[in-house]
């Protein structure tokens, strides 16, 4: 059996000027039309694309390319004595750390070669015999960095070959490009690829596409179900039926499916950092007792998902639960059950599309006001595209001016995923649909929480429905101050 590093030799001028097939070889993959578009650049001595911009759709593929890139940089780019060098950053380290770093150990596990050419660790690959020159590293920058530190990034990779990766580049400040310019100044063969939704119009992806657009190769990557250079990856029934639906000229629509850049940019209601400081929160009882207690019932519209049912008392979001497949008069005696042990006021369901109904009529039916909340009707403040848009931005400030989450990692990725934008001078949250498609599963547990969110604070027996409504007025019961509401041990 030949050796892998003189079979390497033998194939490195070919790769090199053909990356598609660097790919066939190692990994058996034929790539998509878009993805051979990009490889074809990237192999390119076209000073014209040392700069390329990938300006993608959600879930095309694009991560899976970068490692592509990432690998046959490593392999083919070396000369005796200079070996080469390359960076990668992300726009948080955490999104680095679990999605593109790892993609790159996943490919490049699948050939003996690169797995006999190159260790991969946490944050370097390197060649194995050559580790202190022959490598690439994953960088980041702190969260409290300014413009200057983030700029000094990518700097320090002096060589004649050199590759700077930035994965989901969206959201990145143009000063991060900084160092990497200088870098393409100093070397033989270098590029810059950068790739990510076009959600902002602040970022170096935007850049790139507009006030930098000389200097950029950009290559739009899209679900368009009339494009024949679509990612495959999109399901087209699904682009089909968000276009028919929200419209081609839709924020998401433009920027998720088409990869488009909207009129306006496309902003996450909260980060994971805010939101991990809610759930580290400990408050005194003094601080919420006064507070009006209440439930958020989210249905499940989907049988993989589960109902929520989310309880709040103040400043104080505690222990939810979740129901798979219940019955709707399951649901309602889990809420009666919450009301009458823990002395919730206001029961908030979810109304939209009449999943709710049959556990709403069993709680009128047991002598209880729930009151139904349709996600799509016309919010309170006027500021609102609809009642959805507002209780999660009321939920959002909530987080962000005191409030305190149980401690659950799925919760984290349903309040940070959701996005918004602006119709015509409204905000608009992201339809819960295209939440669920981006994160595989339905944000029950965000909406659940939202949905406590329907009316105004108000102090602990202030009032109920009846009076909110101009019925009879509330006789003020007992209220218990568990911090669970649902253990069973106390009472």
């Amino acid at each position: 059996m030949s050796n892998p590093l003189s079979q390497a030799a033998q194939n490195i001028q070919t790769w090199r000027s053909n990356p598609c097939k660097f790919v066939y070889d190692h990994f058996n993959i034929e790539p998509d039309p878009w993805q051979k578009d990009v490889l074809d650049a990237f192999g390119s001595r076209d000073p014209n694309k040392m700069r390329i911009s990938m300006q993608a759709c959600a879930g095309p593929g694009k991560t899976a390319l970068l490692a592509w890139c990432a690998l046959n940089f490593l392999t083919c780019y070396a000369d005796e004595g200079n070996h080469p060098k390359g960076a990668a950053v992300s726009i948080t380290q955490d999104n680095l750390k679990d999605n593109l770093w790892p993609e790159i150990a996943k490919w490049m596990n699948r050939s003996d070669m690169l797995r006999s050419m190159f260790t991969w660790t946490k944050t370097r690959i390197f060649a194995t015999k050559y580790y202190k020159t022959w490598f690439m590293s994953a960088r980041s920058w702190s969260k409290s960095a300014d413009e200057e530190e983030q700029g000094r990034t990518l700097s320090g990779l002096h060589s004649d070959y050199v590759l700077y990766l930035i994965d989901e580049s969206g959201d990145i400040p143009i000063p991060v490009l900084r160092s990497a310019e200088q870098g393409l100044t100093s070397c033989k063969w270098g590029k810059i690829l950068q790739a990510g939704n076009p959600t902002s119009l602040d970022g170096m992806l935007y850049a790139a596409a507009t006030k930098l657009r000389d200097k950029w190769h950009v290559i739009n990557i899209t679900g368009d179900p009339d494009d024949p250079k679509r990612s495959p990856r999109i399901d087209i029934d699904w682009a089909r039926e968000q276009i028919n639906n929200y419209g081609i000229d839709n924020p998401w629509v433009m920027s998720y499916i088409l990869g488009k850049f909207p009129p306006s940019s496309i902003n996450t209601l909260l980060g994971p950092a805010e939101v991990e400081a809610a759930m580290k929160r400990h408050l005194r009882l003094d601080e919420y007792s006064f507070a009006q207690k209440r439930l958020g019932i989210d249905a499940a519209r989907w049988g993989s998902d589960p109902w929520c049912i989310f309880p709040r008392q103040g400043l104080a979001a505690f222990k939810f639960i979740e129901m798979r497949n219940p019955r709707s008069e399951d649901v309602a005696a889990r809420v009666a059950y919450a009301k009458a042990k823990w002395g919730s006021e206001l029961e908030f369901f979810d109304g939209t599309g009449g999943f709710a109904s049959g556990a709403v009529d069993a709680m009128v039916q047991a002598g209880h006001s729930p009151f139904e909340v349709h996600f799509n009707g016309k919010a309170m403040d006027s500021r609102y595209v609809n009642k959805r848009s507002e209780m999660w931005f009321n939920m959002a400030e909530w987080v962000k001016k005191g409030g305190a989450l149980p401690n659950d990692s799925g919760l984290i990725k349903e309040l940070t995923t959701p996005t918004y934008t602006f119709v015509k001078g409204k905000f608009m949250l992201e339809e819960k649909e295209q939440v669920k498609k981006r994160l595989g599963f339905s944000p029950n547990k965000g909406d659940g929480l939202a949905l406590t969110f329907a009316l105004p604070e108000m102090p602990s027996g202030n009032a109920t429905l009846e009076s909110l409504l101009g019925g009879d007025p509330y006789k003020k019961g007992q209220i218990l101050h568990d911090y669970d509401p649902y253990d069973e041990k106390r009472g």
